[in-house]
C-alpha cells in the first residue's frame, strides 16, 4: 500500500527521473509513493559534494484524494523531517470504487507465472 523510494541524486535531471516516475507508480498501482533522498554535501567525501532532493509522500489521482497527487513535499535541498498522514482505508475504497480500477481491471488471462521445476 506505500512504496518506499530512497533516493541520491546530484542534479535536478536526476530528481526528476525518480519523482515522475514515482508519481507514475502512485496512479498505476493505486498506492500511496513516499520518495526521500539526500541533500547537503560532504565535501570531505569522494563524489558527494553536491545533492539535489525534495521528499515527497505521492496518492493516487482520484476524486478522494488531491488532485495532483500531491500529499506532501518538502521544500527543494533542504534539510528537513516530511510528516503526512495517509489512510490506507482510502485506497481499499480505491481499488474497489475508484474512477480508474487498474488492479481490478488487470487481464490475468494473458499473463502467467508458472514455477518450473
Amino acid at each position: 500500500d506505500i512504496l518506499f523510494v530512497p533516493f541520491l541524486t546530484d542534479t535536478q535531471n536526476g530528481y526528476s527521473r525518480v519523482r515522475f516516475c514515482s508519481q507514475a507508480r502512485a496512479i498505476e498501482n493505486e498506492c500511496y509513493v513516499a520518495i526521500a533522498g539526500c541533500v547537503g554535501n560532504l565535501p570531505k567525501v569522494s563524489n558527494m559534494d553536491i545533492q539535489y532532493a525534495q521528499s515527497a509522500v505521492f496518492t493516487p489521482c482520484d476524486f478522494a484524494f488531491p488532485a495532483n497527487g500531491i500529499k506532501a513535499e518538502s521544500t527543494p535541498n533542504t534539510e528537513m523531517i516530511l510528516i503526512a498522514d495517509v489512510d490506507l482505508e482510502l485506497l481499499k475504497e480505491l481499488h474497489s470504487l475508484g474512477s480508474v480500477t487498474n488492479l481490478k481491471d488487470r487481464r490475468t488471462d494473458i499473463y502467467e507465472i508458472e514455477l518450473k521445476k
